[in-house]
């Protein structure tokens, strides 16, 4: 009895040796693994899903940076029926320049609120009286954006961006028809498209009615 307990005891003695060596030098055990492991799904995800506006996160857009900054003058509010927009001051009041720009190149975004923010603002913008005399001189601006949402690869950000032309085409009229031959590549791409195919249909019905026979 008494070897089997020396022997015993000599056999415990170096497991107890090798575990205290093991939590005494963690750089070389256990810190060499979670350093390969846990960076890299905590890299890709936080940026996107916890912190959006952390410092090493970049914005998609223009918009985000501005909207982040209170550079927007009107806020999502939450209905129980449907969102809307609260604007700090009324819409007539607002320059048209750069803010219609700007909540252009907010339909890229694919985060909420962006999404319904830029896509409301840009819509209320256009509606305001004397929207036309407002929004034609910017069209030099305001094409190439809507350009890049529709070429964008994300459908809902192109279903935006053609919804937001059609509504320009009826502010701005024939205005748009020297702009047109920018456009129309994309949108002839995505009528390939089956689930697209109806919507750019009646969406270049009506560039061709606002913009008369030219278009």
């Amino acid at each position: 009895s008494n070897v089997l307990r020396m022997s015993s005891g000599v056999q415990v003695k170096p497991k107890t040796a090798v575990q205290k060596s093991k939590t005494s030098s963690p750089l070389l055990c256990s810190q060499e693994p979670v350093i390969k492991t846990q960076p890299k799904p905590s890299d890709k995800l936080n940026p996107k899903t916890i912190d959006p506006f952390g410092a090493n996160s970049r914005p998609p857009s223009a918009f985000a940076a501005i909207y982040a900054k209170g550079g927007i003058p009107c806020r999502l509010m939450h209905g129980s029926v449907k969102h809307r927009l609260q604007w700090e001051c009324l819409p007539e009041s607002v320059p048209f320049d750069p803010l219609l720009v700007t909540f252009a190149e907010g339909l890229r975004e694919t985060k909420h609120p962006y999404t319904f923010v830029s896509k409301e603002g840009f819509k209320e913008l256009l509606m305001v009286e004397g929207a036309a005399e407002k929004a034609i001189p910017l069209l030099p601006h305001l094409v190439p954006v809507l350009k890049a949402a529709l070429a964008h690869s994300d459908d809902e950000v192109f279903q935006r961006g053609l919804d937001a032309l059609v509504q320009l085409s009826a502010v701005v009229g024939p205005s748009l028809n020297d702009h047109l031959k920018h456009l129309l590549t994309n949108l002839s791409r995505r009528l390939m498209d089956k689930k697209f195919r109806e919507k750019i249909t009646v969406a270049l019905q009506k560039l061709e009615q606002y913009g008369g026979k030219v278009s």
